[in-house]
């Protein structure tokens, strides 16, 4: 198998360096048009410039591919929107959605400001959705799509000192578990990476041994899987960090089901606990609002079809 992004077209947000560099530039050498975007602002968001979108646009072409630059900020949705249509504008057409960027304004909860908790989901989920929102029409038109997003430890596990950017990644999650079913029918797959990369973002944040092997690159390659035709998946979590590749997923125990036609008391709850916890049954949970509900009840005989 050899991969190959020939003819299809690419957004890369938060391209202007770290990982949102290397996707744009590994999706380039495999011959996919790419639209580098970065607002250039600080770790935190704060300001703009247009140096670091240009320099990575100037990199693709100095090695012969084809690539623009957006300045635009992902948390705006008109922004946004301007985004996919560079695409669009420059190339046709948007094929490929890689949402990578990001901003970090880590405190522990108790000392957060609001605001900069609003503006950490407003640039990690919220410019997640934006994008989405913009390029999904022209995917599903097409009936051909592959959106990544960028989802994390922090937000799968948790991590002292992230609560907000844990909870906009874990959000985009959820919005991936239902754009999957929505996209299926028109080939439009979601699906995320959960990556590992010594970038400006986790400067201090990984213990020297392993920092030394967060190589973005690393990263790259699985990202650039989940963009092609190649792959077939769709809803879920690929964890991606120091070479080492997983598959993250929710599990759902067997669990007790006490009879729904009968009352129910918190002691009753209590007295099972152990049984409903108990990991050892542990399957992946399945997709759909209902979930294991109807086979938990047909083994007790109260779902009448």
């Amino acid at each position: 198998m050899s991969i190959d992004f020939t003819g299809r077209v690419a957004v890369v947000t938060g391209a202007g360096g770290g990982l949102g560099r290397s996707h744009a530039l590994l999706l380039a050498a495999r011959g996919a048009k790419v639209v580098v975007n970065d607002i250039g602002g600080a770790v935190g968001g704060t300001g703009t410039d247009a140096t670091p979108a240009d320099r990575v646009v100037e990199e693709i072409r100095a090695a012969g591919g084809e690539a623009v630059a957006n300045y635009d900020s992902v948390s705006d949705p008109a922004g946004a929107a301007r985004i996919v249509q560079t695409a669009v504008d420059s190339f046709g057409t948007l094929d490929i959605l890689i949402n990578n960027a990001g901003i970090l304004r880590d405190k522990s909860f108790g000392k957060t400001d609001l605001a900069d908790f609003r503006a950490v989901l407003e640039v990690h989920l919220l410019g997640t959705v934006y994008c989405t929102h913009a390029a999904w029409p022209v995917m599903n038109a097409a009936k051909y799509g592959r959106i990544v997003v960028t989802t994390s430890i922090a937000g799968t596990s948790g991590n002292f000192g992230q609560s907000a950017y844990g909870t906009a990644k874990l959000g985009m999650v959820g919005l991936m578990n239902s754009l999957a079913i929505e996209g299926a029918r028109n080939n439009v797959l979601v699906n995320a990476i959960s990556p590992g990369a010594a970038t400006r973002m986790t400067d201090g944040l990984n213990p020297p041994a392993l920092d030394k092997y967060l190589h973005a690159e690393l990263v790259s390659a699985g990202v650039a899987y989940l963009a092609s035709e190649e792959c077939t998946a769709t809803g879920q979590i690929l964890q991606a960090v120091a070479g080492g590749y997983a598959r993250l997923h929710m599990f759902e125990t067997e669990g007790v089901q006490f009879d729904p036609a009968e009352p129910l008391t918190p002691e009753m709850v209590a007295d099972r606990y152990e049984e409903i916890a108990d990991l050892k049954t542990a399957t992946p949970t399945t997709p759909g609002i209902a979930g294991r509900t109807e086979q938990r009840l047909r083994a007790i005989g109260r779902w009448d079809d």
